[in-house]
């Protein structure tokens, strides 16, 4: 059966501002999932809160929109529940790396198998612009009137960090590449980071497309090696003039957290038989 991007089109009406860059990387997710063969009834998108979390809504697929920050340990239990179903998580730089920090670390420390999509636009665009853990010294919003004095969180150094075997940055301007990542993301075997910069045309006048577009430049395997954790974790930390975008590190060689569990050898979880009988006597063993 041909899968088409429209298969992945319902009839929502999209509330994101004209323009704004969540708008690509929902157009780049469909197509990565067309590329890929993956019909809407074979994926899971699992979101929080916030404009990008929005994303599954404009989707025609199994989703799950849950509580702020708690994307991806509801992610997590359904990956283990059904480990033969690609799980995508969908999140903004507040919802992803602010509320859900502590679940992030867990997330990469555990490996689980799934991708994590993050739409990184160093603001809060749902609540009118707040500065975000992503937001950059200096930066002036509403509420941080004489300008952000905090070190921005650098999601790619934590990740890295921790060994996350999949660590990626991708431009919402540039459709093709970003892509590209995610395709290969979500075919990794273990847990995978694409995080993505994305303008936001009303909050933030100065990270424009236009200012990425100056600034970004790939990292072309050949002139770079992502097997290099030393070298990815020093890359992640450059930014300002020049800021890399690509895959910074793939380890294939870490085991993923089901390939770990010995409960998943036999199959997903969803297709075992339930035996009501063994339960019964879990419950008369208290009394």
């Amino acid at each position: 059966m041909t899968v088409k991007i429209e298969d992945f089109q319902n009839d929502f009406s999209i509330a994101w501002c004209p323009g704004c860059g969540n708008f690509p990387i929902l157009n780049a997710v469909k197509q990565a999932l067309v590329d890929l063969k993956l019909r809407p009834h074979e994926v899971i998108l699992v979101s929080g809160i916030g404009q990008a979390a929005k994303l599954p809504h404009y989707m025609r697929c199994n989703f799950f929109n849950g509580l702020h920050g708690r994307a991806l340990p509801v992610a997590t239990a359904i990956r283990i529940a059904n480990s033969k179903a690609p799980v995508i998580v969908i999140g903004g730089d507040g919802d992803t790396y602010g509320e859900g920090g502590n679940h992030f670390l867990h997330a990469v420390r555990r490996n689980i198998n799934i991708t994590l999509i993050t739409h990184n636009n160093q603001v809060f665009g749902l609540t009118r612009g707040q500065a975000s853990p992503t937001t950059e010294r200096g930066f002036v919003t509403k509420v941080q009137t004489h300008g952000v004095f905090l070190t921005p969180l650098n999601p790619l150094t934590i990740a890295l960090a921790l060994e996350a075997p999949f660590v990626a940055r991708g431009f919402a301007g540039d459709g093709k590449h970003l892509t590209a990542l995610i395709q290969e993301a979500i075919t990794f075997e273990g847990f995978s980071l694409v995080d993505v910069l994305q303008p936001c045309v009303s909050y933030d006048r100065v990270h424009t497309f236009q200012w990425y577009k100056d600034r970004v430049y790939e990292l072309k395997e050949g002139n770079y090696e992502p097997s290099d954790l030393m070298a990815a974790i020093q890359k992640s930390r450059e930014w300002g003039d020049r800021i890399p975008t690509g895959i910074f590190y793939r380890n294939p060689e870490r085991l993923s957290f089901e390939q770990h569990s010995p409960v998943l050898k036999d199959g997903p979880l969803v297709q075992r038989r339930l035996d009501i009988s063994r339960v019964q006597k879990v419950i008369d063993s208290f009394f």
